[in-house]
């Protein structure tokens, strides 16, 4: 008869991240990349009208759900910590890991704050969902207006820099070092061909 914790082992195989884990960061990027089409769609559209009024409500409600969701990620990593990294990654590859998850996750708490105030200081209160206000931290300023809409847009693109390196990394990783460090993520496991350990 197995034992809970036999049934937890067969559940998440050694260096894998956890189910949790693999879910909430795949949420992150759907939403990552909803939002982004949504914005880039939105302010091709030409002066205001009631679709683009509706599709700024539903960028700041993901926004919000998207900030909720990088706290409850971080929560859970603290808890559960990542798999550690193979002993045959150099120190450089680490640091570098490192620095870029530190940036996602500072970008990704930020990014969803600038818009908020973004909006505020257009003079748009956030009302979640159509249902729920949330606190007027400010009152309309166009000068600040226009300050946390260029950094609400500084931050994305450098957002979107630290991705498109970090997909870069998973691609080598997977294609070229066949390390299996991209498979911990997949929800499906091990597709990419991971090199056998021999002895």
């Amino acid at each position: 008869m197995n034992t809970a914790s036999d049934q937890s082992a067969m559940a998440t195989p050694a260096g894998r991240y956890s189910g949790i884990s693999i879910l909430l960061h795949w949420l992150m990027v759907a939403g990552i990349l909803a939002a982004t089409v949504m914005a880039v769609y939105m302010v091709g559209i030409a002066g205001i009208t009631p679709t683009k009024l509706r599709l700024f409500n539903y960028h700041k409600w993901l926004g919000v759900c998207l900030w909720f969701l990088v706290l409850l990620r971080l929560m859970w990593r603290w808890k559960n910590p990542p798999p550690p990294l193979p002993d045959s990654m150099p120190d450089w590859q680490r640091y570098a890991a490192a620095i870029g998850h530190a940036g996602l996750y500072v970008l990704m708490l930020i990014i969803p704050v600038l818009g908020y105030f973004y909006s505020l200081a257009a003079g748009y209160p956030v009302v979640l969902f159509g249902q729920w206000p949330l606190p007027v931290l400010m009152g309309a300023d166009p000068e600040l207006k226009e300050w946390f809409k260029s950094a609400h847009r500084f931050a994305n693109r450098a957002l979107w820099l630290i991705l498109l390196a970090h997909v870069g990394a998973a691609l080598k990783h997977a294609f070229l070092d066949r390390d299996g460090i991209m498979h911990r993520m997949l929800p499906w496991g091990d597709v990419t061909g991971r090199r056998r350990e021999i002895g």
